[in-house]
């Protein structure tokens, strides 16, 4: 397959921060997008640009080469795949589900098995990069699955990702390494938040402390990507406080069954579910920071009036 000429059929369900840009990367490389979406505006998005869209996953066309998958969870994806509103009918034989939710790599195996009954194949396909990065068509994908899956696949990975590891011949093995980036991509989030907070309630002006740490060994990725949403006052969900109250969930019950310590991570999905029990699940992930806000009583930045 020449994946530079091949155009395909691509269903994406989940029209949110990462699966919207996949879409309009798909459709900017010419291929046929027929995107799945509760949101009203998300659709209006999407076929704005040139693709199409629907409510839900069973309404979306035949004929189907290519199906990506950004979800919540493994129960959406059973969901959407093999319950009452799900659309596997709609791939054609030996088409391709590319899965790039955060699920157990237990269950990416599982799924495999499943798919392989019905004659389809399964790209273990989990992503990280955030959603400039989805927009970009930069992504980074941890991949594992058949050489045929792969070839199917191509096309689609080309059109959305900067960087592809093939990580093995099984499924499971991209979930297991996006695995290991939940853990530390929480952690870091989490202690990012602490830090800031920390310098706050301080005295810090959290500007200055922003820039000063950004250019020290202090720093990280998620310092500088997320710590920006803290200072503008802006807690609307790029990736929300829910998402690492599941993914951190995944990555200690893995290390439940491994018999394997997780101090860190384990302190880090605490205060997670601390902000989602406060009321803030759904807010900005950088936003487990209302933990320490509501702990020690410190001012946040506020968004500015009229924005």
């Amino acid at each position: 397959m020449d994946s530079t000429t091949t155009k395909l059929r691509v269903g994406v369900i989940g029209l949110g921060s990462m699966g919207m840009g996949v879409a309009l990367n798909l459709v900017q490389h010419g291929h046929s997008v027929f995107g799945a979406e509760l949101r009203e505006a998300a659709r209006a998005e999407l076929q704005a640009a040139g693709g199409q869209a629907v409510v839900q996953a069973s309404a979306l066309p035949g004929e189907l080469q290519a199906l990506v998958v950004f979800v919540v969870n493994a129960a959406q994806v059973d969901s959407v795949l093999f319950g009452a509103e799900g659309c596997l009918d709609r791939l054609v034989p030996g088409g391709v589900v590319l899965c790039c939710t955060t699920v157990a790599p237990e269950y990416a195996r599982s799924l495999d098995a499943r798919l392989a009954e019905r004659q389809l194949r399964l790209l273990d396909a989990p992503v990280s990069g955030g959603a400039g990065a989805a927009r970009g068509g930069t992504m980074t994908v941890m991949a594992s699955g058949s050489a045929a899956a792969f070839e199917q696949a191509q096309p689609v990975l080309d059109a959305v990702a900067g960087k592809v590891w093939r990580l093995g011949d099984a499924a499971g093995i991209g979930s297991t390494i996006k695995m290991v980036n939940q853990l530390l991509a929480g952690v870091h989030i989490a202690v990012a938040a602490e830090a800031m907070a920390l310098g706050i309630r301080a005295g810090a002006d959290p500007q200055t402390l922003f820039e000063v740490i950004s250019s020290s060994a202090g720093s990280s990725w998620m310092w500088q990507n997320r710590m920006p949403h803290v200072l503008a006052g802006d807690d609307t969900p790029l990736s929300a406080v829910n998402i690492f109250v599941k993914d951190l969930g995944i990555v200690l019950d893995q290390a439940r069954a491994l018999t394997f310590p997780l101090p860190m991570a384990a302190s880090a999905h605490q205060l997670f579910l601390a902000a989602a029990a406060a009321g803030h699940g759904g807010r900005d992930d950088s936003f487990v920071i209302r933990f320490w806000e509501n702990l020690a009583g410190i001012s946040l930045p506020a968004k500015p009036a009229g924005e």
